[in-house]
């Protein structure tokens, strides 16, 4: 029997059953090959580097819609594991007052948000 896709790398997309190691962070998660990636750039960079957003590069149109479908990918993810999240709250108790709080919204935005009928 294969082993389960439980959650994905933010960063390539590649399910835990296709990586050696996948970290999670609070909806988040990246795999070893993207944190070996990241160590690489990271010792290549000089430090007095500009920190710019990736879509303010000088990127091709090309290279820019090739990186639409992934960060539609990566949203998705991070609204299912949000949702997840929710539900452990409420498994544990608690209130969508608690949960509207923890989210910065109004216990009523949340539970239309996250309420049953959304489930």
């Amino acid at each position: 029997m294969a082993a389960a896709v439980i959650a994905r790398c933010s960063f390539c997309a590649k399910p835990n059953t296709e990586v050696d190691t996948l970290v999670g962070g609070p909806g988040v998660f990246i795999c070893d090959g993207c944190v070996q990636l990241c160590v690489s750039v990271i010792d290549g960079k000089p430090s007095d580097a500009p920190l710019i957003a990736p879509w303010e590069h000088d990127l091709p149109l090309e290279q820019v819609l090739q990186n639409l479908g992934p960060v539609a990918a990566a949203t998705t993810q991070v609204q299912q594991n949000l949702a997840a999240w929710v539900g452990k709250a409420r498994e544990l108790g608690g209130t969508w007052a608690q949960i509207g709080d923890a989210l910065g919204m109004t216990r009523q935005s949340a539970w239309e948000r996250f309420g049953p009928a959304t489930a």
